[in-house]
């Protein structure tokens, strides 16, 4: 990979880019089980609850400033027992696929994860996405379960597969 910058996101500055690489992975693939394109105030509310969560925004520009991949994570479930793991997710633009971009983001979501005393790490991945399977595979995550048939796109029914990543971290958790 030549001439890059992993960068914090912001939506003034990456907001219509995300939107974009959201947009065109709705529709034409099942990496979200969404079938209506994102609007603009819901990526401006997406980056409020992602600011709010205290949740990075990671992405990767090229020399010229554009952003070519992003990843972030959020809250997996809202209880309280659920406070140590988190649900991320990786989308690289369409033109810039296959570049190693994806394993860089996701290096950074696992430090930043660390840093934050994140314990577990989960992808939801649909079971037909083989090279985001891969990679996650060769990042350490474990398949921990599929769930057969709980989506529907594209006139079929999708498989979603569940990985996971143990981190050291935190040191002494607690309960509350």
């Amino acid at each position: 990979m030549t001439d890059h910058t992993v960068v914090r996101c912001d939506y003034e500055q990456h907001g219509n880019a995300i939107l974009e690489i959201f947009n065109d992975a709705i529709v034409h693939s099942t990496a979200l089980y969404e079938y209506k394109p994102r609007t603009r105030q819901f990526m401006q509310n997406w980056f409020e609850a992602k600011s709010t969560g205290g949740f990075p925004v990671i992405g990767i520009e090229d020399g010229a400033g554009a952003l070519l991949a992003f990843g972030s994570y959020g809250t997996f479930r809202a209880f309280p027992a659920f406070k140590y793991t988190v649900e991320h997710s990786v989308y690289v633009h369409k033109d810039h696929r296959g570049r190693g971009l994806g394993r860089t983001v996701m290096q950074e979501l696992i430090a930043a994860a660390r840093e934050s005393d994140v314990h577990a790490m989960i992808g939801g991945i649909d079971a037909t996405n083989s090279g985001s399977i891969a990679l996650h595979e060769q990042l350490g995550f474990k398949h921990v379960g599929t769930l057969p048939q709980v989506g529907f796109k594209f006139g079929r029914w999708l498989d979603l597969a569940f990985y996971q990543l143990l981190l050291d971290t935190p040191a002494h958790p607690i309960d509350g």
